[in-house]
Parts: C-alpha cells; structure tokens; sequence
C-alpha cells in the first residue's frame, strides 16, 4: 500500500482569515434569506404565477427547448440566495425558504434530533442546523403551516433539472383537469 506524502505547510497563509469565517459568510446570504422569507414567499408566488402564465408558451417552445437557459438562471439566484443543490423538488416554500439540501445528512423532513444546544448542526458544528432555521423562516410566512407537509423522497434523477418548470407544468395541467367538462 503507499501512501501520499502530506503536504509540508508553506509560509503562506490566508490574512484575516479563519475557517469559522469562511463558513460564517458562505452562510450569510441564505440565513438573510430565511430571516426576509416573508418577502421571498411572495416573490415566489409572483414568480409562479408569471411561469403559469407563461406556460402556452412553454409549451409551445417545448419546455425541453427552455429547460436549459431557465436552469441557469434558476441555478444563479436560488443559488446565490438560498445555497440550492437544484434537486428538482424545491421545498423553499414549504421549508420557510431554507434549503434542506443543505443539511449534511441531506434530510427532507425535519431536523436529525442530533440539533445541538446553540441550534447548529451536528455535522458541521459552525452552521446553523438548516431545520431550525426552516422552523423560523416559515413561522415568517403566510403558508408557514406547510413545513408540517411531509417532503417526498428526493428523485435522483431530476438533480439537475428546473424546479420552476416542473411546477409550472404539473400547475397548468393540474388546472387544466379541474377545467375541464365532467363526462
């Protein structure tokens, strides 16, 4: 068996910064999101609205011609402002607009019970544990009850893909359903 030498430690090293810093600000942006979830759950609303009333186009575009470019742009601002894995399942509006993807342990459905007293996680002791910070960001919002839904399991296979678009499509055809004549 061989081993890679470790590395020798270099005179560099990083001004003013601490690993628990690092952390602190790539948290930042999604626990300023969490505490503004109100704001975020009506511009989500509004967002979804807009990508209903978009759908005939969509649909006559092929949501398969779409899906790339509103991927990235659904990959840079969910990104930037709630830390999103792009699951393809998003539960922003049902988790107080904390990702869950975001917990170590990648849970759906509610805090491991391994929460410590400070309210951070067990895995990664400098961040805030994702569920508290769901509990508190929904308790901020209208629908805040929704965290109490049971979150499905995660479909590997649409990692990846539009949150946005697939909501709008099951949104439109579930619409589509109730608008139509009883035989």
């Amino acid at each position: 068996m061989v081993f890679a030498p470790k590395s020798q430690p270099t005179a560099y090293q990083p001004s003013g910064v601490s690993v628990p810093g690092r952390q602190r600000r790539r948290y930042s942006v999604r626990l300023w999101s969490v505490r503004h979830s109100r704001l975020f759950e009506l511009v989500y609303n509004t967002l979804a609205e807009v990508l209903l009333k978009l759908h005939p186009l969509w649909n006559l575009l092929g949501y398969h011609r779409i899906e790339r470019p509103i991927v990235a742009i659904e990959s840079a601002v969910k990104g930037f402002l709630f830390d999103c894995r792009m699951c393809g399942r998003c539960a922003l509006s049902d988790t107080g607009m904390s990702c869950p993807m975001n917990c170590p342990k990648s849970l759906r459905n509610g805090p491991c019970g391994g929460v410590r007293a400070n309210g951070h996680c067990e895995v990664e002791p400098e961040m805030p544990c994702v569920w508290v910070e769901a509990w508190n960001g929904s308790r901020q919002m209208k629908s805040g009850d929704n965290i109490l839904k049971v979150q499905k399991p995660l479909d590997q296979s649409l990692r990846g893909s539009s949150a946005w678009l697939r909501a709008t499509a099951e949104r439109a055809a579930k619409d589509q359903a109730v608008k139509a004549p009883a035989p």
